[in-house]
């Protein structure tokens, strides 16, 4: 795992979403984004687009976040990438459960296009400390 953050995989059903947060992510964190509208899409992107860290929503039709992640864990090229979820839905016990899933955070929904960026690296920075 490489230790600078560069490159992200985000799921996101919503294309408004989606759209805003890959443009945050890249004008304003310089980050290289690859996204994915599924969790099935997300399957198939990693085999190109290996990410440093998977960013997922967690309420998507079919597989929703956990389950994604789930299943990209089974994968050899992310079994060990760092994941965060986004969720409209934050409310405590959600959030451990997700962090029970293995992600380093919960970004809330909806989120500031501008700060989103220092968040995800906030996150990913904490996580070995």
């Amino acid at each position: 795992m490489s230790a600078s953050l560069q490159r992200i995989l985000y799921v996101e059903d919503e294309v408004d979403i989606r759209t805003v947060a890959k443009l945050a992510l890249e004008a304003v964190g310089g980050f290289a984004v690859e996204v994915a509208s599924s969790g099935d899409e997300a399957l198939l992107r990693v085999r190109e687009f290996v990410p440093d860290l998977l960013l997922l929503d967690v309420m998507m039709p079919g597989m929703d976040g956990p389950a994604t992640l789930r299943a990209l864990r089974a994968l050899s090229e992310t079994e060990a990438v760092p994941a965060i979820f986004m969720t409209a839905r934050a409310l405590p016990g959600e959030v451990a459960a997700l962090q029970a899933e293995g992600a380093l955070g919960v970004i809330t929904k909806p989120f500031d296009p501008m700060a989103l960026a220092g968040q995800v690296r906030a996150l990913w920075e904490a996580r070995d400390g």
